[in-house]
């Protein structure tokens, strides 16, 4: 037979079950947190990097970007307008100095120049017989001038013999007077010629001059065009790589027209490219590091190009070793610009630990084989290295991963 629980036993019932389920859900709360701070306050080494400090050089540097190109590059023009006629070689043949690249036809260029040859033996001609006319007018005045000293002898012996037969009563004052006169003209006609004959030296000079300028503008005129129609097959003029070649048989060419482009792979530089907001940190004369994969070569920013495009700022750099094995023409480079140095300081390996602030928290291996969150001072910084100027020694192992989400812890275990 079935009988009532009292309802004080029923309360105490739900009392125990109730304090059951609050104990196993504290018990299991507490382990989940263990757990949870076993776990954030533990970090497996193998997912951490590390870097030792150090005693070494930090640059600050900007990050830029660049391209390599041949230190020397030599372009090859059209000497004349022409017909493309052959071509030899293509881009990115090595040439040695002499190999033909290309010629052109130079049929109009010779006729020209064989009418050039002609129009200067013209002016040769012409000159040889300007003088054979001027040494004609010159013996023609001298002739006419011999004529009027015998002239002026002959009105001189007029004279003395109007005057012998005016004393004699046979002659008049008049007769005497009209040959003084004839006299007096006569001379005055020889200064005339005198004078001409001294024009004419001088005139026939001149002109000689002259001619025999303009022969030799002729001449000289002939002779560029004998060079550049040796220069219409189209040569190396040193050993190097082409880097482009006009390869349109057929088409016309204007003199001074681009026909080839010659590198001389004997020597690099590097045309670097910076935004405009950077423009008045970077002189001429700074400090560049240039990097390829994992190889750093230095040089020197030698010119800024005034104009700016796209917002960038362009500039060469002048490599100290400009021939090192590493360099390919259009290869794409990390341009760093240094703008500050410091030497002999506590430095460490850069990584993603590292925020850019002056102040921040690292972690720094303990002997104990755990690391502690520790302040540091940071000072200049590169893509390499950070300076550590205070809070760090040199010796000591620090984690530069990112260790953002301990930002609350202030010691690791690293298992």
């Amino acid at each position: 037979m079935d009988r009532d629980i009292p309802e004080e036993n029923q309360k105490e019932q739900s009392r125990r079950r109730w304090l059951w389920i609050g104990g196993f859900a504290l018990v299991v709360a507490g382990a989940v947190w263990g757990l949870r701070t076993s776990l954030s306050n533990s970090v497996n080494k193998i997912d951490l990097r590390l870097a030792t400090a150090e005693i070494g050089n930090v640059e600050n540097t900007l990050t830029s970007s660049g391209e390599i190109q041949p230190d020397f590059e030599a372009v090859i023009t059209s000497p004349i307008t022409a017909v493309i006629q052959q071509i030899y070689l293509d881009a990115g043949a090595s040439v040695k100095n002499g190999d033909k690249i290309l010629e052109l036809d130079k049929e109009f260029t010779q006729l020209n120049f064989e009418k050039m040859k002609d129009e200067l033996e013209l002016k040769r001609n012409g000159i040889v017989k300007l003088r054979w006319e001027l040494e004609k007018s010159f013996y023609d005045l001298k002739i006419n001038d011999s004529i009027k000293v015998l002239k002026i002898s002959s009105l001189r012996a007029d004279i003395e013999n109007a005057r012998r037969l005016f004393k004699a009563g046979g002659g008049t004052r008049e007769s005497i007077d009209q040959a003084e006169q004839n006299l007096r003209i006569a001379q005055l006609e020889k200064r005339q010629l005198e004078n001409d004959i001294r024009i004419k030296q001088q005139t026939m000079r001149a002109d000689i001059r002259e001619s025999e300028i303009g022969a030799q503008i002729k001449e000289k005129d002939l002779q560029e065009l004998q060079r550049k129609l040796q220069q219409a097959n189209i040569i190396a003029n040193r050993a190097g790589v082409l880097t482009y070649v006009n390869k349109n048989i057929g088409s016309k060419v204007a003199e001074g027209e681009v026909l080839a482009r010659l590198a001389d792979l004997g020597g690099f530089k590097v045309i670097g490219s910076i935004s405009d907001n950077y423009a008045e940190l970077i002189r001429v004369g700074m400090p560049v590091v240039v990097r390829i994969n994992d190889t750093q070569l230095r040089g020197t920013l030698t010119n800024i190009l005034p104009s700016v495009q796209n917002n960038i700022v362009n500039f060469d750099v002048q490599l100290d070793d400009k021939a090192n094995k590493l360099l390919r023409p259009k290869m794409k480079v990390e341009v760093y610009p240094v703008t500050d140095a410091h030497n002999q300081v506590v430095r460490v390996a850069n990584g993603a630990g590292f925020t850019g602030t002056p102040v921040q928290d690292v972690f720094v291996l303990r002997p104990d084989g755990k690391a502690e969150r520790r302040t540091v001072k940071i000072g200049l910084a590169n893509f390499d290295f950070v300076e550590v100027k205070e809070g760090i020694r040199a010796g000591e192992r620090v984690i530069v991963s990112d260790m953002s989400k301990y930002k609350n812890v202030k010691e690791l275990e690293i298992k």
